[in-house]
């Protein structure tokens, strides 16, 4: 690239493959545990990891099991639309937001296909310690909650760059 050229801003809209594939692992990790094991079934892999097959109605921590999975959908498609529109209305830059967005959206849109498909979300990764147990989740499950990391350490971000005292040139 030569000094006359300016070199373009980096476009957000370019993480949407990481979405595409948060969904693609996702459903491919439920459709082989789907196969492999019969609801309530456990494997052990290591100490305090097991694979299991459990069936959540529900939202986080099997909360709100009563409501209809089209409550969920709906909730997934709009939280998606949303991401969507921000995602273009911020094109450039952010890119720390951005990728937490992403991340969510792959998830959102993982789980909001099995509700729409088997009518609840099959999760299958299970930590434990003696008897306590750590609610099961799936993939989708890491990728919203590591977008929501993201965008607790945006904010952190932000914060302390606007806290920073500004020296004199």
């Amino acid at each position: 690239m030569s000094e006359t050229q300016v070199k373009p801003p980096f476009d957000n809209l370019r993480l949407l493959w990481i979405a595409a594939f948060v969904i693609v692992v996702d459903q491919i990790a439920k459709y082989f545990v789907g196969k492999a094991l019969l609801l309530y079934d456990s494997i052990p892999v290591i100490a305090h990891f097991n694979l299991v097959r459990l069936h959540n109605t529900g939202a986080a921590f099997s909360m709100l099991n009563q409501a209809p999975a089209a409550m969920f959908i709906l909730l997934s498609v709009a939280v998606s639309i949303g991401i969507l529109w921000w995602l273009r209305a911020n094109r450039h830059g952010q890119v720390l937001n951005a990728l937490a967005f992403v991340f969510v959206l792959g998830g959102a849109l993982g789980n909001a296909i099995d509700r729409a498909t088997r009518g609840y979300v099959l999760d299958f990764i299970q930590f434990f310690v003696g008897d306590w147990h750590f609610a099961a989740f799936n993939v989708a499950d890491m990728a919203i909650t590591l977008g929501a990391g993201l965008m607790v350490v945006d904010l952190l971000v932000q914060g302390l760059s606007r806290t920073k005292p500004e020296t004199k040139a």
